[in-house]
């Protein structure tokens, strides 16, 4: 699931941040694939506002959040689980991204307590290309020890990979939940580990697996 603000950092005048979500493959561009969006928030300073979002085609969505204060704001979206027929298990992304506001920086790393969530270890709105990012994986409220993490940009360019082992690179936790990548460019870079969220009751009535995902996305920027 991949979630872009048109931002990360927002200066006054400013009283809006638009942000797009669409359910692809952020590497290929495709297949784009419905999104049923069933919670939404735009939190700061421990406040949390619902976020409303709209669509025309049930596929691309986009949403405004209005910045009423100074603060760093962390925006996630819950999604509907669905059906991997082909992997006979539901899959479920519940995606984050940060804004920061007037320069008030504090509680970056603060979680929000979501089901899946990955908390950064490195400033998530100031990163250049070449550094290494940190985070740290909760799945259901306990750090995900030895998690796959699943790592694509957003292939805005029609950059091409060596070889298919690229879609996606992977790193995996360590015992405590922690893992490392080293963001070789500028753009976009989505982290999504793969959780175990339970079963799920299909409707043949038989349960099935549920992979719960902890997405975040980060914008690096060029080096100076």
């Amino acid at each position: 699931l991949v979630l872009k603000p048109d931002r990360v950092v927002v200066k006054a005048p400013s009283r809006t941040v638009s942000i797009t979500a669409q359910f692809t493959h952020p590497i290929v561009g495709s297949p784009q694939m419905k999104l049923t969006i069933e919670k939404s928030s735009a939190c700061v300073k421990g406040k949390c506002t619902p976020v409303e979002w709209k669509t025309v085609d049930g596929m691309k969505y986009e949403t405004q959040i209005k910045i009423q204060r100074p603060g760093v704001y962390q925006v996630f979206v819950e999604p509907k689980p669905y059906f991997e027929p082909a992997e006979e298990k539901f899959i479920q992304q519940i995606t984050k991204v940060y804004v920061e506001a007037y320069g008030l920086e504090e509680g970056w790393d603060r979680p929000l307590k979501l089901k899946a969530e990955i908390v950064p270890l490195i400033k998530p709105f100031a990163i250049y290309e070449g550094n290494t990012f940190i985070g740290r994986v909760y799945i259901n409220g306990k750090p995900a020890a030895n998690a796959k993490v699943e790592v694509e940009f957003l292939n805005e360019k029609g950059k091409k990979v060596p070889h298919d082992s690229f879609i996606p690179q992977e790193v995996k936790t360590d015992e405590k939940g922690y893992f490392i990548y080293t963001i070789p460019w500028s753009g976009w870079w989505g982290f999504s580990v793969i959780g175990n969220g339970g079963t799920l009751k299909g409707k043949n009535g038989k349960n099935y697996p549920l992979e719960l995902d902890a997405v975040l996305w980060i914008k690096a920027f060029p080096k100076p």
